[in-house]
């Protein structure tokens, strides 16, 4: 992913689109930024693609509040401009589930897991989380295996 995100970067650059340019140095820059957080003797790597989805995926969660909040205030500009960073972003990640593909994954981890209750849900997020990150937005998908054990 790294290397596609170096090549995109030059082509925005030789096309003189901006708006990419300042997207993809931001998502460059939070990378290098977990990088550095996460190494160690034993991790001189950096994250992993994993962890990459996982930067892109609250990237666009921010860019969500913050869209929310400029329209609140009036700020329809800078609400589009944000609109616009989550559109880049959107696509370097894989391709969303759906409802039905999100409740037969929760199905199948509450199975494969043995969850009887909600005390439990740790275990299937843990699974969900392992299995399908970058796929689908976890803030919704809590609420729905909450809803699966009632």
């Amino acid at each position: 992913m790294r290397e596609r995100f170096a090549a995109d970067l030059k082509e925005a650059i030789k096309a003189r689109d901006s708006r990419r340019i300042s997207t993809l140095r931001l998502i460059t820059a939070a990378i290098k930024d977990r990088d550095i957080a996460a190494r160690t003797e034993d991790n001189a790597e950096g994250v992993g693609d994993a962890g990459i989805l996982a930067i892109l995926a609250k990237m666009i969660r921010q860019r969500e509040e913050s869209a929310r909040a400029y329209e609140e205030g009036g700020r329809l500009d800078l609400a589009e401009q944000e609109r616009g960073e989550i559109a880049i972003i959107r696509d370097y990640l894989p391709r969303q589930m759906s409802e039905a593909e999100i409740d037969q994954a929760i199905a199948k981890a509450i199975e494969e897991t043995g969850a009887s209750s909600i005390r439990d849900m740790g275990k299937v997020m843990a699974m969900l989380k392992a299995r399908h990150t970058g796929q689908m937005d976890f803030s919704r998908v809590g609420a729905a295996v909450k809803q699966a054990f009632r």
